[in-house]
């Protein structure tokens, strides 16, 4: 008896000290008020779950209201395919609180593995398997569903990269710059160029940010960086010359189109423009686009958000662009404050990806990029990119719960 009870005292006297430090853990963060409260990582925590609901559900109702009029003409209940992206937004929910319970360790750990995975589904698209979906055989068919392996590859990258990347500086000393950045150049490049051999463009460009940004931000030779942004740009470049469609696409974007070119390769973007122009403050009313009326190709998926301007106006549009600032800023705030590493390029990735192929979908619907075939995350039709967007969702959420004073808040609550 006599030995217990120091035992039961340094035990309460370590919990009191535990629940000490948590507290002030979240009094230091008292002091973030008004505009400072911008970079307290407990709102970002909070703003950045609040901003994929949004975005989730609203993407939800615009598919509904922007695909039932096709539906309607090809013969199906004009709420097929908004139970479609519901069952889509489920699954894609369960698979972003499955990937927010995994530790960060485990993610890095696991995500190798996770590689090789994204990587043999992505080389299916060149079997028998592969689809080819308007001149790019990015996509596998099984039991009648289609899925879009490169977006398993997008958040694959998004974890692998920093691991590989913080391990290489730590054995550069030992056995030198080509020996330890070896491996990550061979699986980058391999994971690159079978993006590429389905000849999806806009893929491989969000890729190409999402490596770019790894690369920089985790202190890859200088020298080596730039021969392979030159390498990346000169293979953008071939695939866009040697397809005569994407290099009209490219050179109608920052050209007046003639009248031929209105019919043609000129037709999606001018009506998406229409369809942003006809929007004005506060838009005709969500279901009243007369765009989604067969004028507009893609009205449900890359070209949403001119439905959205439509529909929901400049009023609208504005709060889905603030929605993305909202997601960027508070995964950006969480990096820069973190104290692991890999944390902060995780992060940093992931941002570029999901804001930065945001950002690239509204610039192809406003006119300032060509026609490149991405999606909005979140919002647009698919469910490809609706449930690993989610799943990033939960891999960044898994890594803000790292931070201390978020693990504090979460204790607290």
């Amino acid at each position: 008896m006599s030995m217990e009870k120091p035992k039961t005292k340094q035990s309460d006297g370590t919990r009191q000290k535990r629940q000490a430090t948590a507290e002030e853990r979240v009094d230091d963060f008292r002091g973030y008020v008004g505009l400072r409260s911008m970079l307290n990582p407990i709102w970002c925590f909070h703003g950045f779950r609040v901003s994929v609901v949004i975005l989730t559900i609203f993407g939800v109702i615009m598919v509904f209201s922007s695909s039932s009029v096709y539906m309607i003409a090809n013969d199906q209940s004009p709420w097929s395919q908004a139970i479609k992206q519901g069952a889509f937004c489920v699954l894609g929910l369960i698979v972003g609180v499955a990937c927010m319970m995994v530790p960060a360790e485990l993610i890095r750990r696991a995500s190798f593995a996770f590689l090789l995975v994204a990587l043999f589904l992505q080389s299916l698209t060149f079997t028998p398997l592969g689809i080819d979906a308007q001149g790019n055989k990015g996509w596998i068919g099984l039991f009648g569903f289609t899925f879009q392996p490169a977006e398993v590859v997008k958040l694959a990258l998004c974890v692998w990269l920093p691991r590989e990347l913080i391990s290489a500086q730590k054995r550069v000393n030992k056995v030198g710059p080509v020996n330890a950045y070896r491996r990550l150049i061979t699986w980058l490049g391999l994971a690159l160029l079978l993006v590429m051999g389905g000849k999806d463009l806009g893929t491989a460009m969000i890729l190409f940010a999402i490596a770019g940004t790894a690369l920089l931000l985790g202190n890859f030779p200088g020298k080596w960086l730039a021969i392979v942004a030159c390498g990346g740009l000169a293979l953008v470049g071939g695939l866009v010359i040697s397809s005569p469609n994407r290099l009209n696409r490219v050179m109608a974007t920052y050209q007046t189109c003639s009248a031929a070119d209105m019919e043609g390769v000129c037709y999606q973007v001018v009506h998406g423009k229409y369809a942003m122009a006809s929007g004005g403050l506060l838009g005709v009313g969500i279901g009243n686009s007369g765009e989604k009326w067969g004028y507009l190709p893609e009205a449900h998926n890359d070209f949403i958000f001119a439905i959205i301007g439509e529909e929901t106006g400049f009023v609208g549009a504005s709060l889905v662009i603030l929605l993305f600032l909202v997601l960027g800023w508070c995964m950006l705030v969480v990096a820069i404050q973190a104290h692991d590493r890999y944390i902060t390029l995780v992060l940093a990735n992931i941002t570029v990806w999901i804001v930065g192929q945001a950002f690239v979908n509204i610039g192809v619907v406003v006119g300032l990029f060509p026609v490149m075939g991405v999606p909005l995350p979140f919002v647009s039709a698919g469910g490809s990119s609706l449930i690993l967007c989610l799943g990033a969702a939960g891999v960044t959420i898994s890594m803000m719960k790292q931070q201390p004073q978020i693990q504090a808040e979460i204790q607290r609550v």
